[in-house]
């Protein structure tokens, strides 16, 4: 047994040029996610400034999401299919594109066009990420080296709208393009002399089927989820059911041919990571976990803004502080991961969300900035503690030739689940302020009114994560147990 120790740690180590790819991944990855929140804060100023409405400037995010969403499911293909290297490049060399192209657009449709570009960019580098994670990094580190991915999901979209308020009270909404655009020409140089493939290509052929339906099924569920928010305003040309509609049947019809495709190996996004346990109950739970995020980060600023006064800076800097622990806590919890499973993190984890977001539900026009913070705090602290597991649970338990499909499913669904609870936030404020404005309370009392509804419902939402909580299994090895 003494021969076998050594041999046994060594096996646990991380090669120094296995380091490096995945680090520069993570910053890579920080860099393109920070841009899905910058645009939350800097709208009002771009709206002024090319004279445009609030919905239509809704755009600049609905754009993104939405191309996200289509291009997501394939990343599983073009991963295997182009391998590490050639799916890095290919990534930040259009985000890049799109990033300059925002900070020198010359008309809001322009500024969009950029939005969609750095979109397609963004939607590889993600999966790109959780992939070579799982191909390179041996199971007895996995949670550690996981835990480092709250640094992207969580860190990145929490200090957009920070970083956002403060460029733009400085220099305007350009230079939010202007700051990242020169970050992500040097992580793509850094990646041309650093990145290499980890993994074998796979030669297989695209589906031709596939790709539109993917393009109807998820970018109709997100545009029709984006949308049903503010499904009230009559600028709207097409009803959110329509697209919604579309995306509900199309999604039922790229199901079925993705488990036709599966015979031969052949799916655009391989559906067999559903037959794994853990992996079923790991994406509930992100789904649920990934409503309360977005829902709360799209109202807290939007709360602060128009209804208690703050400026873009300091509505900023109030979601702030959670952004931050959660980020510093991700390779602590990664560790804890390793060493007693999933359960004992995640149960205290979505309790602590549940709570934080019921703390946000009493949220009105004069509650103090300390609570709003604290309740910020406990959200993302509890989302870190629940993210990390998820990940490391849902791609542990899969067979290694799935772990590309498996991140591409987990991504999409985070942007499916993404749109849905800003539709539902949204909605539920947009009913609820409604209905106060018509009884004769301000406009700011409304607001605050309408977010608490929203709250409220979302508390009640994440704590059925509770249960499922309960039934995730620790894996070791590549096995549930």
């Amino acid at each position: 047994m003494t021969t076998e120790a050594p041999e046994a740690e060594a096996a646990i180590k991380l090669a120094p040029g296995h380091f490096r790819v995945i680090a520069l991944l993570m910053v890579s990855a920080f860099t393109v996610i920070l841009n899905e929140t910058t645009m939350t804060i800097a709208l009002p100023t771009i709206m002024t400034d090319l004279g445009i409405t609030e919905t239509t400037g809704q755009w600049l995010t609905t754009a993104f999401m939405l191309t996200m969403a289509v291009v997501i499911p394939t990343t599983g293909y073009l991963i295997n299919r182009l391998g590490t290297r050639n799916a890095y490049i290919l990534a930040m060399a259009v985000f890049t594109a799109g990033t300059v192209l925002g900070a020198l657009a010359p008309t809001f449709g322009v500024l969009v066009g950029a939005r969609v570009v750095q979109a397609m960019g963004t939607g590889i580098m993600m999966p790109l990420l959780m992939t070579t994670i799982m191909t390179i990094v041996p199971p007895q580190i996995r949670g550690k080296i996981m835990g480092n991915i709250t640094l992207v999901i969580a860190l990145a979209p929490a200090t957009g709208p920070t970083m956002s308020g403060i460029v733009v009270d400085l220099a305007g909404w350009r230079a939010v393009f202007a700051v990242v655009a020169p970050v992500a020409l040097l992580v793509l140089v850094a990646g041309l002399v650093w990145i290499r493939d980890v993994a074998e290509k796979e030669l297989q052929p695209i589906d031709p089927l596939s790709v539109p339906l993917s393009l109807l099924a998820f970018g109709g569920v997100v545009w029709g989820l984006s949308q049903l928010g503010e499904s009230g305003d009559e600028a709207s040309l097409v009803s959110p059911y329509v697209p919604l509609s579309v995306g509900v049947v199309m999604l039922g019809v790229f199901v079925w041919r993705q488990i036709a495709r599966q015979r031969t190996d052949s799916a655009l996004l391989d559906l067999r990571t559903f037959r794994s346990r853990n992996f079923r109950i790991a994406v509930g739970i992100m789904a649920i976990a990934m409503i309360a995020m977005f829902g709360a980060m799209i109202l807290l600023p939007l709360v602060l803004q128009d209804a208690m006064g703050y400026s873009p800076t300091l509505a900023g800097l109030v979601v702030l502080p959670g952004g931050l622990a959660m980020g510093l806590l991700g390779p602590v919890v990664g560790r804890l991961y390793d060493k007693v499973g999933p359960r004992p993190l995640m149960l205290p984890g979505l309790a602590g969300v549940t709570l934080a977001v019921a703390l946000l539900a009493t949220i009105n026009v004069g509650t103090p900035p300390w609570l709003v913070v604290t309740a910020q705090l406990v959200l993302m602290v509890g989302l870190s503690f629940t993210f990390t597991p998820l990940f490391s649970s849902a791609m542990g338990d899969l067979e290694p030739h799935l772990y590309s499909h498996g991140s591409a499913t987990i991504n999409t669904v985070q942007q499916v689940a993404g749109a849905a609870g800003t539709a539902l936030f949204v909605a539920l404020m947009t009913i609820r302020s409604t209905t106060m404005t018509d009884a004769g309370a301000s406009d700011a009392e409304a607001l605050t009114g309408g977010a608490r509804l929203s709250f409220t419902v979302g508390a009640i939402i994440v704590a059925t994560a509770i249960l499922l909580a309960s039934r995730i299994k620790r894996v070791e090895g590549g096995a549930a147990h």
